[in-house]
Formats: structure tokens, C-alpha cells, sequence
């Protein structure tokens, strides 16, 4: 039997889009209600959430008990739908960068309000790289002041961070420069990839080295270097249809669409593609994958 409810059919599975939608537009529901309607809404929301947590945290500590029910976690947490419901209890965490992206994602207003603006490089041993742009770069001591509210809040908010170095204003997009690091060769570590012509705007290229698959995306100018694996199940994105006007690559698996300058998922926000630094000499990409 078919039932119907809010003018739509339920005899087909929503997809996570659809749901998230009716939340929201629930949400925006009760913010209209009256003050006591509306903090009456908000106790049902918190109580409801309440006990979900509890069922869902005692379902979870069950299953990593058991071996087998331990394998079949690690399987359910892959689906897009049960990993936001996990994160949304946090029963599990977002994964670092997108912890990171968040909080920036909160300090920006406050870095633009002084003309300027950051972007995340990368994440790496505890550690935050970043690019400051507009009137602090550049700036030594607008710089300085931005990097230490930076860093405040990155700490406040993810205790495991342990610093914040900027990157040079001059690099390609996610780009360290190994001296900032302290590393002398200066091309330790990193690999050899195609000739920048062989990436045009609005192109893809695949490079494989012997520990990893590695996505190069020109963006409108932008290159930036990603692991080959789209982060609902790790099936390979090169295959995909990257859209250059709207700024986004699609899975071809399964249609998980991502920004392809940030590798945010906009399918499910709690997912993200795995960066690589890039960086470009003498006409030619380098990457460094995890695994050099």
C-alpha cells in the first residue's frame, strides 16, 4: 500500500537531498512560529534527538563488540545517509579537513571584514597550512594578526591541532613550498606529473604512481590535485563529467557531485575528497601523494 503524505508519494525511497530538504523546510516552519510554539518544537526536536543518540550509540557499541558486527559498521558507514545520521549525533567525527574547512569557514567573516581572506591548503601531521589573499597578504603584520585569530580558533575548536603555518602567497593552489618545512631537496617527495599544457581549463588528468591515483583538475586557470576516489564508495572519479562553468566534477558511479577547487562533497556535505599539494616548475605539475 502507497501512503501520501505533504502532497508526495513515499512509495519510493528519498534520497538524502530529499530529506535534507524536508528538514529544512520544517525548520523554517517552526522559526515562524510564535515564541513559546517555537521553543515548545525545539524541546520535542532536542527530546527526540536525545533519544535516538542513546539507541543509536548502543546499537553501534554492540556492533564493535562483535568481529562480524564490527565489518558490517564499517560497511553501513559508507552509505552517505547513516554516515551524516553518525556525524549528526557525533557517534562519529568528520574527517579532519572538513572539521578544519568548517571552523575557516566561521572565521571568514571576520578575515574579510579586514579586506582579505584564507584558503586551506592543506592538513598535515596536526598541522593547518594556509593561504592568506587581498590586503593581508603581503602585509607582515595584518598577517601575522590574522594567522594567530586563525589559529585561536582552530584550536579552540579541534584540540588535535597543534599550529598554523602560512603558506607563500606566490604558490600554485595547493602548493607547500618544502622549505617552509624544512626540507632540503626540494623536490623530495613530490612526484612528476604532465606538462601544464597537457591540463587546459576545464580539463582532467589522471596520474598514477605506484602508491596512488591522483586527480589533476584545471578550473578556470586552477589546478588542483585530489585522490582518485570518490568518497562515497572509492570508485574512481576520472571518468566523470566536470562542469567548468558550475565548478563541480561528478562521480560517474553514482552521481556524488563535488566542487572541484575545494573537493567538498555537495551531495553530502559530510564527505570530501582527499587534497594533494601541487605545485608547478618550470612548466611542468608535481603532486605529492600521502603515500611517497
Amino acid at each position: 500500500m502507497t501512503t501520501t503524505y505533504n502532497g508526495r508519494d513515499s512509495a519510493g525511497p528519498d534520497t538524502l537531498e530529499q530529506l535534507a530538504s524536508r528538514i529544512d523546510r520544517a525548520a523554517a516552519t517552526v522559526d515562524k512560529l510564535d515564541h513559546q510554539a517555537r521553543d515548545s518544537a525545539h524541546e520535542l526536536q532536542h527530546a527526540i534527538e536525545a533519544f535516538h543518540k542513546e539507541a543509536l550509540t548502543r546499537m553501534v557499541r554492540r556492533l564493535k563488540d562483535d568481529p562480524r558486527g564490527k565489518e558490517l559498521l564499517f560497511e553501513m558507514v559508507d552509505d552517505p545517509l547513516i554516515y551524516a545520521l553518525f556525524v549528526r549525533h557525533a557517534i562519529v567525527r568528520p574527517n579532519i579537513i572538513m572539521r578544519v574547512s568548517r571552523v575557516l569557514d566561521l572565521a571568514r567573516p571576520y578575515i574579510r571584514s579586514h579586506g582579505g581572506d584564507v584558503e586551506l591548503v592543506e592538513v598535515r601531521d596536526n598541522v593547518v597550512y594556509v593561504r592568506l589573499h587581498g590586503s593581508c597578504n603581503g602585509c607582515s603584520l595584518s598577517a601575522v594578526t590574522l594567522r594567530n585569530e586563525i589559529e585561536a580558533a582552530l584550536r579552540n575548536n579541534i584540540p588535535e591541532i597543534t599550529g598554523v603555518q602560512v603558506v607563500a602567497a606566490e604558490a600554485a593552489p595547493a602548493l607547500i613550498m618544502p622549505e617552509s618545512i624544512g626540507v632540503r631537496d626540494h623536490l623530495a617527495g613530490w612526484v612528476a606529473g604532465p606538462p601544464t599544457s597537457d591540463v587546459p581549463p576545464g580539463a582532467m588528468y589522471r596520474l598514477k604512481t605506484e602508491q596512488d591515483d591522483v586527480l589533476i583538475i584545471n578550473l578556470d586557470g586552477r589546478l588542483s590535485a585530489f585522490r582518485n576516489a570518490c568518497a562515497h564508495q572509492g570508485l574512481p572519479l576520472d571518468g566523470g563529467i566536470l562542469d567548468a562553468e558550475a565548478g563541480t566534477i561528478t562521480c560517474p558511479w553514482h552521481g556524488f557531485c563535488y566542487d572541484a577547487s575545494s573537493g567538498e562533497c555537495l551531495t553530502a556535505p559530510q564527505a570530501q575528497l582527499e587534497p594533494f599539494p601541487l605545485r608547478i616548475e618550470q612548466g611542468r605539475i608535481w603532486v605529492r601523494p600521502t603515500g611517497e
